[in-house]
Formats: structure tokens, sequence, C-alpha cells
């Protein structure tokens, strides 16, 4: 589905208006460029001028000075092209070389053409300038004087202004940073939500008791105080939380659970207040709150407990949602992925009276969401999106999404105009696995991997209740060199002790076709080997489908009288260690045996498969059962 961009505005401007002074930070902003403007004008003014001293000074030192006498003696001779006169600087220059200069000093208050005329100079051949230098100088002692005690009182200015700045954002710390949504601003509604429609129906009800109150007080029910939304990531919370913005006729708040922290003590109950106090304003009105769990986790329950910034801030959401003054049309929405990890106070009834689990979909949620997702974009009429749904068993919708958008990038690059079966498969694959990668294999290695993933197969194919194999392929993806995809036929709500059985047996087809075929094992099994032993500690330790009885040797999860989910200690004795160990041994043994003696039996037909993997590298599940032929027992 298409991101829409919604536009929002800050919760605490009222209606989309600012408030009084809402643009006094332009107005700050105007002043403070004055205030730079005029220190940097006198800045400016100051170097101008000490430049000039510093020009004029370097000027004077560079002209050789003579006396007043030698000076009319070179005048008299006819050496002197002209003369200027700067009260009592006399500055000669050569007739020969008007680059060439001289200077000299005479009294002052004594006119320089009578002296010239006493001295016999005839002053008509001579050409003389008369310059007035006080302006000049009362200009530079003016910068000189002045401009440094303007400098000081801009720069003062300058800085308490910035002050003051500081002080105001130091209290504006408090404010809530949730931002304002209307029906208007998202155009997103529940017809654009598919997968979780018993979630769905939950805040539908949530939305028409906010539309239509009346129904539902007459009968004496009340609004929902919260509803938590928990499930695993990329299962449609945030998109649920969209869809009640698009639908709902009331002001909608959205905030992250990270923007109540800061660094100040106190910042974070104060924006929950702040956040409240405004919803309350604007009541009816919905608070949405997405990863709750950055402030809502359970508090220390020590001696000694921890009274930190989180902890403040959840004992203020606490008071706010269920404490001596509460509203009744506030609905508080939180999302999370760690349902697990929230405080008991936090999940009673009165604070979050529903808690929606948002799950993977099922075969048909996913058929919705990839009718959703498929909009506007062509797809070949070859597609089976039946078959695409029974293929994505596992995938979130944003899985779903994100391998629709990559197949169509798959059919751009390859200059196609529509959308074709391959590339949903190839994307799908994609997604879960990773790109391919061309590494360069030996002819060594690739048979290896051939065989490898040959006996993952052929066991799985050969099981009774195992289910058909989809793809193999032996292009590296990620850290593995190769894969078989063996997805669930249908979605399962049990697994029997038998099917456990057989996947282990599948697991372990890899290293058992290397034994076979090889007499060699390799380090390509190191994967097949840590999930093979999750599952049959599991059974023994959890599941109870040993020899030691159907007896919970692990951690005891128990809830205390508040409410409060914990795990009692492992009390396990050696002695039942040893066993448990033992026991996990022979059920990976016994699964290893039966992988062995099936291989064995089907030694020609893990050839044929490991042959056409060495030359075509991909193989589907058609091309694997033209081979081996259909899988003719039924699967449970």
């Amino acid at each position: 589905m298409k991101a829409t961009k919604t536009s929002s505005k800050p919760a605490s401007y009222k209606n989309g208006k600012k408030p009084n002074g809402a643009n006094g930070k332009m107005r700050q902003f105007k002043f403070e460029f004055d205030i730079r403007t005029l220190f940097i004008g006198l800045l400016i003014l100051a170097i101008v001028g000490s430049l000039w001293n510093t020009v004029s000074g370097e000027v004077n030192k560079a002209m050789p000075e003579i006396s007043l006498t030698k000076a009319i003696q070179e005048i008299k001779t006819g050496n002197v092209r002209s003369i200027e006169v700067y009260d009592t600087r006399v500055i000669l220059k050569d007739k020969e070389d008007p680059n060439k200069l001289q200077t000299s000093t005479k009294e002052a208050g004594v006119d320089f053409l009578k002296t010239l005329k006493d001295a016999g100079v005839d002053v008509n051949k001579v050409d003389i300038t008369f310059k007035n230098s006080n302006a000049n100088a009362n200009l530079v002692n003016i910068l000189i004087n002045i401009v440094p005690t303007l400098l000081m009182i801009a720069f003062f200015i300058f800085i308490f202004r910035q002050a003051r700045g500081a002080q105001e954002n130091m209290f504006s710390f408090g404010a809530n940073r949730a931002k304002r949504f209307n029906k208007n601003m998202s155009k997103i509604t529940f017809k654009d939500v598919a997968g979780v429609d018993e979630a769905k129906q939950e805040l539908v009800e949530v939305v028409d008791f906010l539309k239509n109150a009346q129904k539902y007080t007459k009968l004496g029910a009340r609004t929902p105080k919260g509803v938590l939304l928990v499930g695993p990531a990329g299962c449609g919370k945030t998109l649920l939380a969209k869809a009640v913005a698009g639908e709902a006729s009331v002001p909608f708040f959205s905030i992250a659970g990270s923007e109540f922290m800061e660094m100040l003590v106190g910042i974070g109950a104060a924006r929950v207040r702040d956040l409240f106090s405004t919803a309350k304003k604007s009541a009816p009105a919905i608070i949405f709150i997405d990863e709750i769990d950055a402030i809502g986790r359970a508090r220390s329950q020590g001696v000694m407990p921890a009274h930190d910034e989180r902890e403040q801030t959840l004992n203020q959401i606490l008071v706010e949602m269920d404490g001596f003054e509460t509203s009744d049309n506030v609905i508080v929405m939180a999302a999370t992925n760690r349902g697990d990890l929230l405080d008991p106070a936090l999940l009673r009834p009165g604070r979050f009276d529903r808690r929606v689990i948002v799950n993977y979909p099922d075969v048909e949620g996913r058929k919705s969401i990839l009718t959703i997702h498929a909009k506007n974009k062509p797809f070949a009429e070859s597609v089976n999106w039946d078959k695409v749904a029974q293929r994505t068993v596992g995938f979130s919708g944003a899985d779903i999404e994100n391998m629709l958008n990559e197949a169509a990038i798959l059919a751009a690059r390859a200059d196609r105009t529509s959308v074709t079966t391959h590339d949903i498969e190839e994307a799908a694959t994609k997604v879960k696995l990773g790109p391919e990668k061309k590494r360069l294999q030996s002819e060594m290695d690739k048979k290896l991997t051939a065989y490898h993933e040959a006996g993952h197969a052929i066991v799985s194919h050969f099981m009774p209740h195992t289910d058909p194999v989809h793809r193999i392929s032996i292009v590296s993806r990620g850290m593995a060199l190769g894969f078989t995809l063996i997805p669930p036929a249908k979605d399962k709500l049990h697994e029997t002790k038998t099917h456990l059985l057989e996947r282990l047996a599948v697991m372990m087809g890899g290293r058992a076709a290397e034994d076979v075929v090889f007499g060699e094992i390799t380090t390509g099994a190191a994967n097949d080997f840590d999930q093979a032993t999750r599952i049959a500690k599991a059974m023994v330790v959890e599941y109870g489908m040993s020899d030691l009885g159907p007896v919970n040797f692990g951690p005891t999860m128990d809830v205390t009288e508040w409410g409060k989910t914990y795990y009692e200690p492992n009390t396990v004795s050696q002695e039942m260690l040893s066993r448990i160990d033992q026991e996990v041994k022979k059920t990976l043994e016994h699964a290893y045996q039966n992988a062995v003696e099936l291989l064995k039996d089907k030694r020609s037909e893990l050839d044929a498969v490991a042959q056409k993997l060495i030359e075509t590298e991909n193989m589907d599940g058609d091309e694997f059962e033209a081979i081996v032929g259909k899988k003719t027992q039924s699967v449970e």
C-alpha cells in the first residue's frame, strides 16, 4: 500500500490556530538579525579604521624624509614636479620619476607659499596643492574611540538575548510533542486494513462509541479507558491506529513512547500532564502512544526501587488514565510488540480495558492483504493468488507489502510490463533469505551443496507427515550456501510428536546425505543442528514428549497476586539434567538414523535431484516432483 503523507499541527494549537505570540519566534529572529548586522557593521568599521591608520603609517614610513632647507633647494633646481601640503607635512613628487616621493616638515601656522617666496622660489612654476587632513583624522579618531564601545554594547545585548532564548527553550521542554490529526488529515481507513479482522472489530466499536455514544450509554455501557495493541512487528498495529485516526470524527493525538524521555528529570511526567490536559480540552479525543514499552516497563520491586525518569513518567500515565481526575471522553490507545514487559498496573481494567492481539494473518487474511497491496500494480493473468497466499505462511502484512514491491522492482529491472509469478516467488525468497550471491564455487563445493540440499528434500518428500517441497537452490543467500524451502501446506495450531520427529529427520537429511554419498561430513549442517537441538530440547523439557514423562523441566512461569509475571529458577537436579541431555541426544540420533536409512533406500532419486541441481542451480516443486514422483500421502 502506498504510504500516505499526512500533515499535522502541534497539539497545543487549538483548532489549528496559533496562540497569541506564536510568531514571537519570527520577531525574535528579526531582532537578533538586526543586532548581528549592527555588530558586524561596527566590526567592519573598526577594521577599516585600523587598516587606514596602518596603511597611512606604512606609506609615510616608505617615503624618505628630508629637511625643509633641502626641500626648498630641490624646488629651486626644478627637480620637483608637484607639491602636496598637509598641515605640517609637505610631500614632494620627483619631476623625472612621479612615483618617487619625498616628505618634509614645516612649522605649524606658517604660510608655506610665503616661505617659498622668501627663499626666491617662483611659485607659479610649481604645482602646489593644499589638502586638509583634519576630516580624515577626525573620522579615524571617531572610529578608534567610539566603535569599540559600540561593539561591547552590541555584544552584551546579543548575549542577553541568547540567554533569554535558551531559558525559554528550557521551560518549553515540558510541552508535549504529540501530533494532532483529524479525519481529513489521514486518508487511511478500516478498508485499508486486512488480515486482522478481530482486532479491527475491537477498534471499530471504539470509533462507533465516540460517534454514537448514546447507543451505548442508554444501556449503561461506558467507553473503554484504553486499548492496547500487542503483537509481532509488521502485523499492522500502527496501521490500525492510522485507520482509527482516519475514521474517528474526534481529535487524534499521536506520540511515540520515546518522545516523553529527556535528559532532565521530570520532563517526561510534565509532557504526560500537558498531553492529557490538551486532550481533555479537545474531548472527546483519542491519544495514541506508539511503542509504549519505552516508558511502560515493569517498575522495580526491590527494597530500594529505582526512581528514575522512566518510572516517574509511567506513574504520571497511571494517574492520568485512572486517578482522581479522569475523563471518560479521552481514550488511550497504545501499541507494543513486548507486552510481557509492561507493568501490571498499566494493564489492569480501568486503564487498558482491552488487550487486542494483532498476530500474523492466516491464509484468508493474507489473501485480503494481497488484494489491498496489489492495487495499482499490473500483474500477469497467470498469477494465482491462492497459491501466493499459501506460499507466504508466516509472512506479516509488512512482509507481504515488501514482497510485492520487490516483485514490481524485479519486473521493472527486466523491462516487463507486468509482474509475473516468477517475480513474486523470487521476491518472497529475497524477503526471507536475502538476495542471491553469485559466489565462485569449486566443482566439489557445488556437488557437496547439491547433495546436502537434495538430502533435505528427499527426506521431506518421502516422510508421511511432512509438507511438500516448494523450492530447492544451491545459490547462496545470506550466510547459507543453499536452501530448501518447505513451507507449511496450511496454517497449524498444534504440533504432533510424529510430525516433530519427522521434521528433525528432515533437518538431519543434509548431513545424512553427505555421510551416505561421500563418507565424509562438512560444516554445512551447523545451522541444521542448531534448529534441531532446539526442537528436541523443547520436546523433552517443555512438551513432555520423551520417556521422562509429562513433566516441565524448564523455568516455570508464575503470576503473583498483583498480576506480575515472573519465572521461577530452575530447580532440576544434576541427575535429572543428565537424563535430559541423554533424551535430547537419543531423539536427535534417532532422527539422524531415520534420515540415513531413507536416503540409502532412495539413493537413485537422491543422485538424480543432486545432478539436476548441479546443472540448473535452482529447482521448483513441480520440477522436483517430476523426478521423484508425486507426494502420495496426505499432509496432516
